[in-house]
């Protein structure tokens, strides 16, 4: 395992977010959070603060609120002039996918450590790019798949991983959307962005393998409506042990956002909607009443970047989530998309 040189503990790590839309700012709000992380520069071509202060933007989870950066904050417009930035240490990529692979693989050659927005890139081809210059950099890189982290997946995880309830029989999980309100230029863009399959729907598949591992094959039916892509999916996996397990994704929505999840161990059911706010998360233990579990730590944009930036203070690599991870996911995407178009099942 790749390893750098550990950090002082009350030094923080200096970070620099680039792209400022809805997943930018949400991510400089996770990092005003950390103790650890020091934001010290932004980078966008069209969208900077004035006076220190960034407006929100508009998406399906976390408030839109803008955000006070203060007035040190070094910004820039062209991504060149931020790699030259030496007090820089942590590149937060929040751009659109087509510009995951030659920011990342610039950054990495640059020496610095990396954290990338999913999915890694629109197909397996260009991810595979991603992952070799990770493996060759001196720098940490990782993908952000926040589910792996969220309250209530990352629960989850831990009862599969625990037996606490035996073994899963059945496994669904669904994250539905209205089509996103901003930067519609680029999602529209299917040919870029992959529709909803690998911008929503990529999260749930990250999920599956996360829980069962890379699955075996996937059968996928679903339809395109806005951007030439698969915009509404449902897939079969089939995974090792067994379980009978699926997930939707769409962009299908008239409006809102919801996600959930309904797992069935041998002794018990996991139930997640959102929906239920605070009550979202309900638990039925066989001979037990049904109850309702309260979550309880960060969200998972703030758990994966204080995954990173503790990696970065120990400089032992992330572990939760790996390039490789990240690959893996694009792959099987693939996969769907491929299923979709094909109506037939497709191995991995």
């Amino acid at each position: 395992m790749k390893k750098t040189k550990s950090r002082s503990s009350n030094r923080k790590v200096n970070v620099a977010v680039v792209g400022l839309g809805f997943m930018g700012v949400t991510h400089i709000k996770a990092y005003q959070q950390i103790p650890g992380a020091r934001l010290v520069a932004v980078c966008d071509a069209v969208r900077l603060p004035v006076n220190g202060v960034l407006g929100g933007a508009g998406g399906n989870i976390g408030d839109q609120n803008a955000v006070n950066l203060g007035r040190n904050l070094r910004t820039y417009r062209k991504f060149e002039e931020l790699l030259a930035d030496l007090d820089v240490e942590l590149i937060d990529l929040c751009v659109p996918t087509s510009l995951h692979a030659p920011q990342a693989i610039a950054a990495l050659r640059a020496g610095k450590h990396v954290i990338c927005e999913k999915p890694l890139a629109r197909n397996p081809a260009i991810a595979r790019e991603i992952v070799k210059a990770a493996k060759a950099a001196k720098g940490f890189f990782m993908p952000a798949m926040c589910m792996r982290f969220w309250p209530g997946w990352a629960w989850l995880k831990e009862l599969a991983t625990k037996k606490t309830y035996g073994k899963i029989l059945a496994a669904r999980f669904r994250r539905v959307s209205a089509p996103p309100g901003w930067s519609r230029s680029t999602y529209f863009k299917g040919s870029d962005s992959g529709g909803a399959l690998l911008d929503l729907h990529i999260h749930d598949t990250d999920f599956v393998q996360f829980l069962f591992g890379r699955p075996k094959s996937v059968f996928s039916t679903g339809l395109s409506r806005f951007t030439g892509a698969v915009d509404h999916v449902v897939t079969q996996y089939q995974v090792t042990g067994g379980a009978t397990v699926h997930a939707e994704g769409s962009w299908l929505l008239m409006q809102g956002f919801n996600m959930g999840y309904t797992v069935m161990f041998e002794r018990a059911t996991a139930d997640f909607d959102l929906a239920r706010g605070a009550d979202a998360l309900r638990l039925d233990e066989r001979g037990k009443p049904s109850r309702v579990v309260k979550l309880k730590g960060p969200d998972g944009y703030s758990g994966e970047l204080r995954h990173m930036i503790q990696a970065i203070e120990t400089g032992k690599a992330p572990t939760v989530v790996t390039a490789q991870d990240g690959l893996s996911a694009v792959e099987i995407c693939a996969a769907e998309e491929k299923s979709v178009k094909t109506g037939r099942v497709v191995a991995l």
